[in-house]
């Protein structure tokens, strides 16, 4: 389920460390503290990852309660920006490469080709 992110209208990261064992309610008051967004949006679901960047937890507001999710992978680890000042909208494609232990940002800039060059 958790690899398939199709059914959500959002996908945020809330970066830095958290401390997984956080229930419901505390990582609910931590989207509101720290990200001053409404943990109550449904369809939206809110990442977090611990010092051990092997697991993840997600919460998932769902009209009539939460949903809380935990994954820990077998082998390897997820590639989660540690800077806690700022979360992330997460693309849906940001979202399968995290998922697949990649990172969800290049390495390599692209630069935009200027019109005069282009034929």
């Amino acid at each position: 389920m958790l690899n398939d992110a199709t059914c959500f209208k959002q996908i945020y990261l809330v970066t830095g460390y958290t401390d997984l064992r956080s229930g419901i309610d505390r990582l609910a008051g931590i989207i509101e503290t720290q990200t001053g967004i409404d943990p109550f949006s449904p369809d939206t679901l809110y990442l977090f990852c611990g010092r051990k960047a092997d697991r993840i937890k997600g919460l998932v507001w769902e009209k009539d309660g939460y949903l809380l999710l935990y994954k820990r992978l077998a082998a390897g680890q997820y590639q989660w920006p540690r800077n806690a000042a700022e979360v992330r909208v997460l693309t849906p494609q940001q979202f399968r490469w995290l998922m697949e232990g990649l990172t969800i940002t290049p390495k390599k800039s692209v630069k935009p080709v200027s019109p005069e060059y282009v034929t």
